[in-house]
This record gives structure tokens, C-alpha cells and sequence, in this order.
């Protein structure tokens, strides 16, 4: 089968066209930008394309299939010429779905932890043995790539996206997949440039719960104000409905602990979002045939998914950590966990506002007390990240009384942002950088330069 994607460049793009050269499949693509780590990754395989660009002549009759991804316009001429020459065009997502339609699909939803709920589940499934097809957000310890698609698994585990699936399908992509056992995480308004009211937010839950297939489950967190509503949508439909909430657990040292079944099992990851995530994700393996002991011998060996909470410096307990955290809800639950984790220690926050809605002057006041849990709270935005993305100055005393945070620091510039960060650091520093950016080119290098001396 040959198959040519259109912004092959993207995170899931160029991981969906390494599993199928992984699976033998005939694989082409193009991009206008490529960027690390896809580029890279892409090169690996031999998927890179020779140049940047859109190439109609690359469309070719004894194509199978184009898949189109979400950078890609309306407009790419690519995109007309398949249409001119009737091959068919899927969205990742649409191609994920019929490349699993004979499987048990699993899929994960939610506006937050569906990415650390999906690894979990992943990581548990490895551990015991069992195959399974796959999409996540993140790279995971263990597996090769984020997209796994085979003939004989039984399962396929998603990560759901609520965006849109591609600029001719504006559909979100967690409704195209039709799950048999589905999960939602909780709900806060995000992606307000397709998404502009809360309530049209919620509608697309709504509508997921109404995807999945009769005689499904649907698991969900009973600590979301507006699931229950959710739940009773599903149970008119007569799903098997799973509610979840907080596991048993203990602090030993600063180890957490779960008890379960009178027994007591050591875990790495912390935080009271991420016990609710791994209860959502033990809850899922059980309709899997994963008991819940196995399941948590399992989560022992569990170190997080990439930029999930992870620790990237470590020196006399002077520590950094990096994660995706960027919507107002993540913010708040990240900056509480570490800040309850480490209670002794000066917890220094940097956030970035790099999304269309977290740079967007109508959504800033949603960030309100998301960081009050930080010693010292820093916010960081690009201008050049205003200006891609067609959006309007915003002013720095502006971002710092949305926050509501006393003594916030807002910076525009890198450079700045590191010089403070170098001022601020003491022996008994908890760094947490939150973004789905890279903090407009922070040099990291000179960072952990700093940090080194400060530990001694």
C-alpha cells in the first residue's frame, strides 16, 4: 500500500507515517517546516523529504491514500490535486479508526491527564504482556514511537484530542474513534479559537459520550464538577457507567504509596492529579483482565510520560522539572503537587503562554489563582508568538493581574527570563517549567550551569 501524508512534519503526523514504514507500507510526505524532534526522527527512518514545500506532482494515481494533517490549509494544492485524481483523503484520526475498526478501541479523553492516563494504561499492558495497537501524545520509556499499528492486536488505545481533525474535517478528533470503553478525565474550557464558549466546549464531550458504541463503558472522575451531568447522558444510553475517584495512599518518605486489598505498593509519580490519573487508568486495565495487584506492580516501574512531571535535573536535591502544563487547570494541579510534595522547599514556577488561547486577551482572567501554590511565580511570552499567531499585544501588567498572584514577574525575553532565574536559585530550589514551547530559546545549557554552582 502506498500512502503520502500532507504536513507530514506534525507530532502525530510523523509519528502515524513511521508505524505504517514500520509495518511495511510505502510511505512519502511533504512539509513546509520540519522541526526537531520530527525532522530528526523522520530522517532516521529515511521519511524525510528532500525539500520543504508542497509538490502537486508528488500526488500521484497509484497513490492508495492521502492523509492530511492539521497544518496543512484548506487550499494546499497537494490536497487538490488528490482531489482531482479521486484518491482518497483521511484525517489521521479517520485513518486511525478504520485501520482499528475490527479492534477493542480504548480511548481517553478529557481537557487534562489523558496523555499521562494513556501512557499508564500503555506501560501496564507492556508490562503484563499483553499487545495492543496505539496512539499517544508523548514519548514513553520502552516504546519506539507514539503510533502502533498492527494486524493481530486486540486492542487499540487513544489518546483523544478534542481539535479539530483536519481543515476539511472540523470535526474534533476524539469523535471520529467510536470507542467501545471511554474515559473522561474532567473538563475545562480550552481552544477557544474553535471553541469560543464554554458551552460549545462541553457540547463536543457530549457528543463523545454519544460516539461510543452500544453496549460500551464509559469511565469517569467523579471529582469533575460537570461529569456526573455526562454520566447520566451515557447511562440513558446504557452504557456501563465507571465512576473513579482518589486510591488509598500513604506517604512514606517522599515515596507515595497505594493500598490496595490490605497490600501496599510503591509508586514514583505524585500529586493528587496524577493518583486520579492512575485510578482512571487501573480502572481501564480491570475491563482489560488486569487485576488491580498486577496493575499496581506494574505502576512501580512507571517514571511518567515525556515532559509529564519529568525530572530533568537532579543534583543534592536541588531539582528541575519540566512539564506540558499550560491550560489554567494543569497549571493549578502541577503547581499544587510539586509545592505539596517538596512543602520545604522554595518552589520557583515558570509558566509560558505559547497557545492561541492562552495568549488570547479573553481567556487571560481563566488563570486567575493558577499559580498561587508557587514561592515565586514567573510568566513568560513571546512577541513573536503573538505576531504568528495574528494575535495583538498583550501587556505585561495586563498578564500579571490576571494571574492575581503577588509579587508574579511576566518577561518577554529569554534572556531576561535567565538572568532572574539565575538570581533566584538557592540550594533548596524546586525549578517547574510549564509550556508546550520552548520559553522563546531559553539557553538550558547556562541554566543547569547555574544550578551546578549553586548545588556546589
Amino acid at each position: 500500500m502506498k500512502v503520502h501524508f500532507i504536513a507530514i512534519g506534525g507530532s502525530a503526523m510523523h509519528n502515524l507515517a513511521i508505524a505504517l514504514h514500520k509495518g511495511s507500507w510505502q510511505v512519502t510526505g511533504s512539509d513546509d517546516e520540519i522541526f526537531d524532534p520530527s525532522r530528526r526522527r523522520l530522517q532516521q527512518y529515511g521519511l524525510l523529504p528532500r525539500s520543504q514545500g508542497w509538490f502537486p506532482e508528488r500526488i500521484t494515481p497509484d497513490l492508495d491514500a492521502v492523509i492530511l494533517g492539521m497544518h496543512a490549509r484548506a487550499d494546499n494544492p497537494e490536497l487538490a490535486r488528490a482531489r482531482e485524481l479521486g484518491i482518497p483523503i483521511y484525517s489521521y484520526p479517520e485513518f486511525l479508526y478504520r485501520q482499528s475498526a475490527s479492534k477493542t478501541r480504548i480511548v481517553i479523553g478529557g481537557s487534562h491527564g489523558k496523555t499521562t492516563i494513556t501512557a499508564m494504561v500503555l506501560h501496564v499492558l507492556n508490562h503484563c504482556g499483553i499487545q495492543t495497537d496505539y496512539m499517544v501524545g508523548a514519548q514513553l520509556d520502552g516504546f519506539n514511537v507514539m503510533v502502533k499499528l498492527t494486524d493481530d492486536a486486540p486492542f487499540m488505545v487513544m489518546e483523544g484530542d478534542e481539535y479539530l481533525s483536519s481543515p476539511i474535517d472540523r470535526r474534533p478528533k476524539f469523535h471520529l474513534y467510536k470507542p467501545h470503553i471511554a474515559l473522561i478525565s474532567g473538563i475545562a474550557w480550552d481552544h477557544i479559537n474553535v471553541f469560543p464558549t464554554f458551552e460549545n466546549y462541553l457540547e463536543q464531550f457530549r457528543l463523545f459520550v454519544d460516539a461510543i458504541e452500544e453496549g460500551g463503558k464509559l469511565i469517569w472522575c467523579t471529582e469533575d464538577e460537570h461529569l456526573p451531568s455526562l454520566a447520566e447522558r451515557g447511562l440513558k444510553r446504557d452504557l456501563c457507567l465507571l465512576p473513579y475517584g482518589m486510591p488509598e495512599y500513604r506517604m512514606e518518605g517522599d515515596r507515595v504509596v497505594v493500598v490496595s486489598d490490605g497490600l501496599s505498593y510503591p509508586i514514583q509519580v505524585f500529586g493528587r492529579h496524577n493518583l486520579l490519573n492512575m485510578n482512571g487508568a487501573r480502572t481501564i486495565c480491570m475491563q482489560l483482565g488486569i487485576a488491580s495487584g498486577q496493575f499496581y506492580e506494574a505502576m512501580a516501574s512507571f517514571r511518567g510520560a515525556s515532559n509529564r512531571l519529568q525530572l530533568v535535573y537532579d543534583n543534592k536535591g536541588l531539582r528541575m522539572y519540566r512539564d506540558f502544563a499550560h491550560a489554567p487547570s494543569k497549571l493549578k494541579a502541577t503547581v499544587k503537587a510539586v509545592k505539596e510534595f517538596f512543602p520545604g522547599k522554595k518552589l520557583l514556577a515558570c509558566m509560558e503562554l505559547h497557545t492561541f488561547s492562552s495568549l488570547n486577551k479573553t481567556f487571560l482572567d481563566q488563570y486567575r489563582g493558577s499559580m498561587d501554590d508557587a514561592d515565586q511565580a514567573m510568566v513568560f511570552y513571546s512577541p513573536h508568538a503573538l505576531e504568528m499567531k495574528k494575535l495583538p499585544d498583550l501587556d505585561p501588567e495586563e498578564v500579571a493581574a490576571a494571574f492575581h498572584k503577588p509579587g508574579i514577574r511576566v518577561f518577554t525575553d529569554a534572556e531576561a527570563l535567565l538572568k532572574a532565574l539565575e538570581k533566584e536559585i538557592r540550594k533548596d530550589s524546586i525549578l517547574l517549567f510549564m509550556s508546550s514551547g520552548a520559553f522563546g530559546g531559553l539557553d538550558t545549557g547556562r541554566l543547569v550551569e547555574a544550578m551546578d554552582r549553586v548545588a556546589g
